[in-house]
């Protein structure tokens, strides 16, 4: 009897859980169970892509390898370094000196053609997307209202918000950002089978422009409305805007909400490989040119690349700023430490991708970010 009493106990509790499940629209846990928890992970990981539907960005039908420096892969790490990029599981450091491969090396079974998610990273393709959006006239710029895209945005303030309210993460949704807790917003929109209709829900609470407050609710809101504005997938408006133009040497996937939706993550979830991330920082650095074309325009890259608030240095649009040793450098990251800086008066890019972040929380970063930028800067010295 008291087995059985137990028994009925466990499903009374599992139909509890369900019912709460069901009546608070929460079904994408299941999804996030099967996919973080039961592959041995407690959060997103590099290769979680396989595990979603995705689309595939097809490389350029004229590709552009990146130059080898004269001095490529002759100069070493110090023995330090070398042990924390191990400590930190890293897969790839890749050092980029005036647009030439000074350094590439890869770890635990990945090359330079291994497709990993990029999480983060993607906003800043997404921003980029919106300034091209805005060169091609589909929007007229920074201050184009979003409900004027999107009429069905709720919340008391949706008359107001506009996509450089988005960009710059001061886009005022009712939002909180998490990782590692299955039942909040960010969890939803990373598994959830609809996002337009889960994004859609939720309102605009506050009053945008006013402050910086990092919501990947934002910039996946603003995926929506550039989508809308110019009637094509990002996948497709990435891929003859950036991939055709730049030369992406690989296809690239996108992940999306479900085969049957397809709305692209525009918070996260690009899955390419080092070499072809660092191309997006190289036209930042050049101020929208590529081998001689205006990509972007350059009012846009130097907007992007200044702070909008004064209380928080440390973000532009869609582009994070840093200063490291007295030099300016800008950065796009992405969950997990995927890093890719960009140090101009050095003309140098450092990519490092890995399965984990290490160091403690300062500010808006974390203090490995120091550790690759000083050996980007070693190796440099060496020149």
């Amino acid at each position: 009897m008291k087995r059985i009493g137990w028994i009925f106990n466990v499903l009374i509790i599992l139909v509890f859980i369900y019912s709460i499940i069901y009546f608070l629209d929460l079904n994408y846990i299941y999804k996030a169970v099967r996919v973080v928890y039961f592959t041995g992970h407690k959060t997103a990981f590099l290769e979680d892509y396989t595990f979603f539907e995705n689309q595939n960005i097809k490389a350029s039908k004229s590709p552009q390898p990146w130059a080898q420096h004269q001095l490529y892969n002759t100069i070493q790490l110090s023995l330090e370094h070398q042990q924390f990029l191990q400590e930190s599981k890293s897969i790839s450091f890749v050092v980029i000196k005036e647009d030439k491969i000074l350094y590439e090396r890869y770890w635990d079974g990945f090359d330079e053609s291994s497709k990993t998610n990029s999480f983060s990273v993607t906003k800043s393709y997404v921003t980029a997307l919106l300034g091209k959006a805005i060169k091609d006239g589909y929007v007229e710029g920074f201050d184009h209202r979003v409900i004027d895209i999107l009429p069905e945005l709720k919340g008391k303030y949706a008359h107001k918000v506009t996509l450089g309210d988005l960009a710059s993460m001061s886009g005022g949704l009712k939002w909180k950002e998490e990782y590692y807790i299955p039942i909040n917003r960010t969890s939803g929109i990373y598994f959830t089978q609809d996002l337009h209709n889960l994004m859609m829900g939720i309102p605009i609470e506050k009053n945008p422009g006013q402050r910086y407050v990092y919501q990947s609710g934002s910039i996946q809101l603003l995926g929506l409305a550039i989508a809308k504005a110019t009637g094509k997938s990002l996948s497709d408006y990435l891929q003859e805007s950036f991939f055709e133009p730049m030369g992406y040497q690989y296809d690239a996937f996108w992940q999306l909400d479900s085969k049957r939706r397809r709305v692209e993550k525009s918070f996260c979830c690009i899955a390419s490989n080092a070499k072809d991330f660092a191309r997006l920082a190289k036209l930042y650095k050049d101020y929208g040119r590529w081998n001689g074309a205006q990509i972007l325009d350059s009012v846009f890259i130097a907007q992007s690349l200044t702070p909008r608030f004064e209380d928080s240095p440390h973000f532009g649009y869609g582009i994070w700023l840093r200063e490291f040793h007295g030099k300016k450098a800008f950065l796009m990251r992405g969950h997990l430490g995927q890093y890719i800086i960009t140090i101009p008066s050095e003309d140098l890019i450092i990519v490092r991708l890995g399965h984990k972040k290490l160091g403690e929380k300062v500010g808006s970063f974390t203090s490995d970010i120091e550790q690759y930028v000083d050996m980007g800067l070693e190796i440099n010295s060496h020149l």
